[in-house]
């Protein structure tokens, strides 16, 4: 048997113009790209493959400016990636890589779009679960793209599943003990104090995710711009925060999921995004706290299901889900090494 050979003739476009921009951001059959979020991430470059019939077959934006530090490596990042098949992804991220090269970079990541406070990682492992908010949503054979290009992984993440909310974490009675000590207390977010809460977690989530996996810091106008998106789909008594004589030391990010309602069911579970301590306060329990107590008011708001969300296998947030929930999805991020290409 012969095997078939794509003839397909693909044609890079460098995306510079408005309406290019415009068309990088909603290319039919992808997923949509926010303009303005864009505009926040400041990639580099973007890219889009051009094939028969005018079509556009695949995309990506590039960032070689401002990347997180890695090993001794100048990072270019792989973003906002889509490709309607194998071959016009093979195209696609030669073309990234050559170009990321060409700027200095030694190693390719991604997808990643700009920083790990956006959307980044594949699922490789996608489990008898739905999709849940915020999660990353993906045609199953993207990870094989890269895959296929030389890529392997540089890390791996998971999402865990809580169906008993009531349950209780064992030693958390001394964590109480220990809070209770130390000051410290935990409240809601105040919705009408909504920028100035904000501000405070962004400061907090700096210092607590400075020395974090390919951490990069980011403004407070930009996280402010990002998190004020949310307002509509967030709920005050899922977002604790924990204080100590009026600083702040720690706090939880939960949102619905919003994606039950449109599947036509109620919704009743919830998503653990972001749990983060000041690190003065690691290894007090604060963390174990904030988990405890964010279960335990979405049970009492009707929720009786909790995802935690998109966690590195090496994080201190997986000590602490490990005790309560059981592993449902699992993701990787690539890398290709560009001193390898030829």
């Amino acid at each position: 048997m012969t095997a078939t050979v794509s003839r397909i003739q693909y044609h890079p476009v460098a995306v510079v113009s408005p309406d290019e921009r415009e068309s990088f951001c909603a290319v039919p059959g992808f997923s949509p790209v926010c303009p303005t979020a864009l505009a926040r991430q400041r990639p580099d470059a973007l890219w889009m493959l051009r094939g028969d019939g005018d079509t556009m077959s695949a995309r990506c934006a590039l960032w070689w400016e401002r990347t997180p530090p890695y090993a001794g490596h100048r990072l270019g990042l792989i973003g906002h990636y889509a490709a309607r098949d194998a071959t016009a992804a093979t195209r696609l991220l030669d073309l990234a890589r050559t170009d990321l090269t060409g700027h200095g970079c030694t190693l390719a990541v991604g997808p990643m779009d700009g920083g790990t406070w956006q959307n980044y990682r594949l699922i490789i492992e996608f489990g008898d679960e739905p999709p849940f908010f915020m999660e990353p949503a993906h045609p199953a054979g993207w990870p094989g793209h890269f895959l296929k290009s030389g890529f392997t992984a540089l890390a791996h993440y998971y999402s865990a599943l809580n169906t008993d909310l009531l349950q209780q974490d064992r030693g958390l009675s001394d964590v109480l003990r220990r809070a209770r000590s130390l000051g410290i207390s935990v409240r809601p977010l105040r919705m009408d104090h909504l920028p100035e809460e904000l501000s405070r977690i962004h400061e907090l989530t700096i210092e607590s995710f400075r020395d974090a996996f390919l951490f990069t810091p980011i403004s407070r106008e930009d996280f402010l711009a990002q998190y004020l998106e949310l307002r509509t789909c967030v709920q005050a008594d899922l977002i604790l925060l924990a204080e100590q004589s009026g600083r702040l030391i720690g706090f939880i990010f939960a949102v619905p999921d919003l994606l039950q309602a449109g599947r036509g069911v109620a919704i009743d579970t919830m998503v653990i995004k972001t749990l983060a301590v000041h690190p003065e306060f690691r290894g007090t329990g604060v963390g174990r706290l904030l988990a405890a107590r964010c279960h335990a008011a979405a049970y009492g708001l009707g929720y009786r299901r909790a995802i935690h969300a998109l966690m590195l296998d090496t994080s201190a947030a997986r000590t602490i889900s490990d005790r309560i929930a059981r592993p449902m999805r699992r993701y990787a991020l690539f890398a290709c090494p560009l001193e390898r290409l030829g």
